[in-house]
Order: C-alpha cells, then structure tokens, then sequence
C-alpha cells in the first residue's frame, strides 16, 4: 500500500498508518488520552504562535517519513518550524518529519510499537519525541542525538533548542 492508497482509504471510527507499506488500524483513542493530546498541542499552540516559530499540528496529522515501502505515522501532536513549512501546504500527507513529535499512550500500546514509532520519527529527522504516559504520570523525551530522559510528574517538559524557554508542567497536562 501506498501513501496515495491510504488518504484514498478513509476508514471511518479508526485511528490508521501506513508502516513500511502494511496498513496499521486501531480503535480510536480514549477519553483521557484525547484530554492530555489536547492539553499538550494547546500549549504547544500558544507558545509557538505568540512567537510565530512555525505551526503546531493536531492529532492524527499524517506525514510520510518513507517511500518504496511507504510510511505515514500520524502523532497526538507535533511541531515543524517555521523555516520548514512547506509553502503552499501540501493537501494531503506532508512529505517530512516534524521538528517535535508528540506521543501519548493509550492503555492498548505495546511498548515495542512505541519504540518502533520513536524510532521512524528520529530516524525521518525529527529532533525530539515527548512519549507521554497519562496512566504513570511521567513522559519519555528521545532526542535524535540519541539521547533519552524521563520527566516525573514533578517536572516539567522542555522545548529544549528546538523551542527554548517552553516548558510545560507535567502535572498541568494530566
């Protein structure tokens, strides 16, 4: 299957990606995974725009990261600066990765999906991945050095040097 194929495809009440051309569906997100994805891309929403740094995407956004065998993963939220958004904007999947990529875990996902979608994101040249863990409390945050550490629900989240001086409180998203 093709990226072409996918956006053709619409499959109704399904979240759905293209990995490596094999068509991935699952269940929609549940009711708290929504809240915290939706608390995180607002605040990502007014920080990035009150500095006019790029755009901020909502969940489901599809990108593809691969070609001949076809990739699109669609994160809970993400981040492309604004140097780096394509003009005029593509109608269907953006042919990159974006700069922040936002993950939240719904109660169904395997850890080794989760790492395998980090690892297409760091790989397609996303800088930095927040895999955020509502039922723990605490967040992973890969970086594409190779670089990973844990933020408790104490701390905070940081835009690091892709968006320096965002932070976002744990504690405020979930």
């Amino acid at each position: 299957m093709t990226a072409e194929d996918l956006l053709r495809l619409n499959i109704q009440d399904k979240r759905s990606e293209l990995v490596r051309g094999q068509l991935i569906v699952r269940e929609p997100a549940g009711f708290a995974h929504g809240v915290v994805a939706a608390r995180i891309g607002r605040r990502l929403s007014e920080f990035v725009d009150s500095r006019s740094l790029g755009l901020v995407f909502a969940a489901e956004t599809g990108f593809t990261l691969a070609r001949n065998p076809d990739t699109v993963r669609a994160p809970d939220a993400g981040f492309v600066r604004r140097e780096r958004v394509p003009d005029p904007l593509p109608r269907g999947y953006a042919p990159m990765a974006p700069d922040l990529v936002v993950e939240v875990l719904s109660p169904d996902d395997r850890p080794g999906e989760v790492l395998a979608k980090v690892s297409d994101w760091l790989r397609a040249g996303t800088a930095l991945v927040w895999v955020v863990d509502p039922i723990r409390r605490s967040a992973r945050v890969y970086r594409a050095d190779g670089t990973e550490s844990y933020v408790s629900e104490h701390e905070s989240l940081a835009g690091e040097d892709l968006l320096p001086g965002f932070s976002l409180p744990m504690a405020s998203i979930l």
